[in-house]
């Protein structure tokens, strides 16, 4: 997934629970069993899910813009209609997950409240920029790869409508993984010496940033095991990150770059890839608001808001019209022609 907090504040916690719909609720859980929206549910549990859904959803709809930049400057018109095709689907993500957090209780105006406001997060593997062409073949391959190990578990994860969203999302993810390393690996095996440069400079500025994404250690993360015993989080932050690597690291051999950790090495007592230590100050700077992009990237969304206004009032009013009974949208529709011919 694309966010990095799932914890709950006293503030937001709701009052007592009745012990027997808590009893039944555990009960579902520990069996497996999918929560629905029409379901009893804890108000922690409720909160929890929603901060972590609203978020994902923030970070798909932000996640457009490093991207969307290079949209005119793909190389080619292959590359070009990849891209877009890429874009797309990350809007679509945003509207599952939108459409799954509001079935918690909490409309989507209000959301996107909360992000535009600053209020609420999202990934900060978002902040960084794109520098170059190279950035959008490694974000493919090193950001959705990350995404891709926190989001198959959470097609198993106890919230149904969440869980269910996920599937399709994964998918086109997977997509989205392989058209990255492809990019890449164009450039790597068929391209000049300045275009590997450039991959191997991009693989440099992300692979940091990459390891982030899975949220701070276990211990340091308290809130991940209540998310655990709920059934929303499935696997610890510290074993996704672990996968990660392993798997990285021998993609990184097909492509031919190397990893920016002079403590990579092989642990043959473990059987996983050693790796070095994280700058978490940097980690949680960005995810305060003070990255590379934090302020471009929020102002963006916002004027992206503002400039729609026009269309949802314009679709508002559609709906409305389709709401009267026949005589008045005739009347109406009589009225509209006569403005237009004044």
């Amino acid at each position: 997934m694309y966010t990095q907090s799932m914890d709950t504040s006293a503030a937001e916690r709701g009052g007592p629970e009745d012990p027997g719909l808590q009893r039944r609720f555990d009960a579902r859980i520990d069996a497996g069993d999918f929560i629905e929206a029409k379901d009893w549910m804890p108000g922690d549990y409720r909160k929890t899910l929603l901060r972590q859904i609203s978020q994902h959803a923030h970070s798909e709809f932000v996640g457009m813009l490093p991207e969307g930049h290079w949209i005119a400057r793909a190389p080619t018109l292959k590359r070009k209609a990849i891209l877009l095709a890429k874009v797309q689907d990350e809007a679509g993500h945003g509207l599952y997950l939108y459409a799954a957090a509001e079935t918690l209780g909490q409309s989507r105006d209000q959301m996107l409240a909360a992000l535009h406001s600053g209020r609420a997060k999202y990934s900060s593997i978002f902040n960084y920029p794109t520098l170059s062409w190279a950035d959008v073949g490694t974000i493919g391959w090193l950001v959705d790869g990350a995404a891709i190990m926190n989001q198959v578990p959470i097609c198993r994860c106890s919230y149904g409508p969440y869980a269910r969203a996920m599937i399709r999302i994964c998918r086109e993810e997977s997509f989205h993984q392989r058209q990255g390393f492809d990019s890449l690996l164009t450039m790597m095996q068929g391209g000049s010496a300045a275009q590997r440069e450039m991959v191997q400079d991009a693989v440099n500025r992300w692979w940091w940033p990459c390891l982030m994404m899975f949220g701070p250690p276990d211990d340091q993360s308290p809130n991940s095991a209540q998310g655990m015993r709920w059934g929303i989080k499935r696997v610890s932050n510290d074993e996704l990150r672990q996968k990660f690597v392993d798997a990285a690291v021998v993609q990184a051999k097909v492509l031919g770059v190397s990893l920016p950790d002079p403590d990579l090495h092989w642990n043959e007592a473990r059987q996983h890839w050693d790796f070095g230590a994280i700058d978490w100050a940097e980690f949680w700077q960005v995810v305060g608001g003070d990255g590379p992009c934090n302020q471009e990237r929020l102002a963006a969304r916002v004027k992206a808001w503002n400039d729609g206004a026009w269309v949802r009032e314009a679709a508002l009013a559609h709906a409305r019209r389709q709401q009267a009974p026949a005589p008045a949208r005739r009347q109406q529709g009589q009225e509209d022609i006569s403005e237009v011919t004044a």
